[in-house]
């Protein structure tokens, strides 16, 4: 099947909600497994480009105590959510909020020993746009580190998916979750992306619903 653009919505503070209540501690903490166990030694400064309700980068922060993060949301919503969260775990000064969009975060050139993202790219109508970042971002010798949903091959498994994942979500939440998949990319898709922006990372997929893109710049 063909990618389909989804519409913007998480400046709307009830979907912002809606996702923050959603259940996704699953894929989340798996993210955060692979990237402990990937870059054990990972240390110094991190950015998560897309951190949503924040609750990514807190499990990081808990499981990583050397990590200094700065969390990235163009949602002003989602910020404040990520924000209370933070707060109710005192990590106010382990994870620094930024409400920006990209391109041209307001954050220093090769100024992170790690970018890290979650289910972030597909959300984007021109994927370039958070690879350059990414390269713009990321010191030499640091990590990349990329985790998003693929599109499935017919419109039968997104529903499944939909129904799998979400079918006790609020409705809301299942209507976004069905454009997210119809909107995400195929793997293929992404190995070509990664390519043509110049940056040597992997693919594959590590979950029934996600990629994980990733690698260290030399």
């Amino acid at each position: 099947m063909e990618r389909v653009l989804e519409p913007e919505l998480m400046d709307d503070g009830r979907r912002a909600e809606a996702y923050a209540r959603a259940d996704f501690s699953e894929s989340n903490q798996l993210f955060v497994n692979l990237v402990v166990s990937d870059y054990a030694a990972l240390s110094g400064s991190v950015v998560d480009l897309g951190t949503g309700p924040g609750d990514v980068m807190i499990r990081l922060a808990k499981a990583s105590p050397k990590l200094a993060i700065t969390a990235v949301d163009g949602s002003e919503p989602m910020i404040r959510i990520a924000r209370s969260a933070v707060q109710v775990q005192a990590l106010e000064q382990r994870i620094t909020l930024l409400c920006a969009r990209l391109p041209n975060l307001p954050l220093p050139e090769f100024g992170f020993d790690a970018v890290l993202s979650k289910d972030l790219l597909h959300h984007l109508p021109d994927p370039g746009v958070l690879w350059a970042e990414a390269r713009r971002l990321v010191k030499a010798g640091g990590v990349i580190c990329v985790m998003d949903l693929f599109r499935p091959g017919t419109l039968g498994e997104v529903k499944r998916l939909v129904q799998e994942v979400t079918g006790k979500e609020d409705p809301m939440l299942q209507e976004d979750f069905f454009n997210s998949l119809c909107a995400a990319f195929t793997p293929e898709e992404v190995t070509d992306q990664v390519r043509r922006a110049g940056l040597k990372l992997a693919v594959e997929r590590v979950s029934e619903r996600h990629m994980l893109i990733r690698g260290r710049i030399v």
